[in-house]
């Protein structure tokens, strides 16, 4: 059975983990705080060596979290975000390492293009940790229903936003001075390199 907005709110609030929608495929998010996305992980029978994407309600919320990201980076967030893209910054400072996995000086953050219930949950929590809604290996969910019955048993609450994209964002590490694809989502490879070429551009001119 699926909950309202309050009470995924109040979930997340109370450390819980549940199923959100998101612009690509459903979630399975927590607070980003640690032990909140250790409970997540546990669910989905994730390693502590898999990074998990900070999501966040707009450009001030990410900042927020990262206060120390650059003007390089917040221009790149600024030209691709809201949007289906997760893209891999620098975190010298090591905040929120819990979400980093294997590469604690990164993090990954997302600002999806959001309306509906999952759009009025991001902007009364603010961020979330969040991850596909599915096993390790399994199918992306595109439905409620196709999030497997393990994970739904064991949410404390689970939004329904109805039947979404099916495609996972497309990942790409903007750490090094040329941008790198690290996975074929939402958006071609080609596209998006193509837009964060000219944010970069546009950033150099200024």
């Amino acid at each position: 059975m699926s909950s309202g907005v309050e009470e995924a709110a109040a979930a997340v609030e109370a450390g819980g983990v549940v199923v959100v929608p998101t612009d690509t495929v459903y979630g399975l998010a927590s607070a980003p705080q640690e032990q909140p996305v250790r409970r997540l992980y546990r669910l989905k029978g994730r390693t502590d060596a898999q990074p998990t994407a900070l999501i966040a309600a707009s450009l001030d919320a990410l900042r927020a979290h990262l206060p120390e990201l650059t003007d390089r980076d917040a221009a790149i967030a600024a030209a691709l975000l809201p949007g289906p893209f997760t893209l891999v910054l620098a975190n010298p400072a090591g905040r929120l390492s819990w979400l980093a996995g294997a590469r604690p000086d990164t993090i990954g953050v997302r600002i999806p293009a959001l309306d509906g219930p999952g759009r009025e949950l991001l902007e009364r929590v603010g961020a979330i940790a969040a991850t596909s809604a599915n096993l390790p290996g399994g199918p992306d969910p595109r439905r409620l229903e196709d999030v497997p019955p393990e994970l739904r048993s064991g949410a404390a609450a689970i939004l329904d936003g109805g039947e979404l994209p099916g495609t996972p964002s497309t990942v790409l590490d903007c750490t090094g001075v040329d941008p790198v694809v690290l996975r074929e989502g939402a958006v071609a490879a080609a596209d998006a390199l193509e837009r964060l070429h000219a944010a970069l551009a546009d950033t150099s001119r200024q």
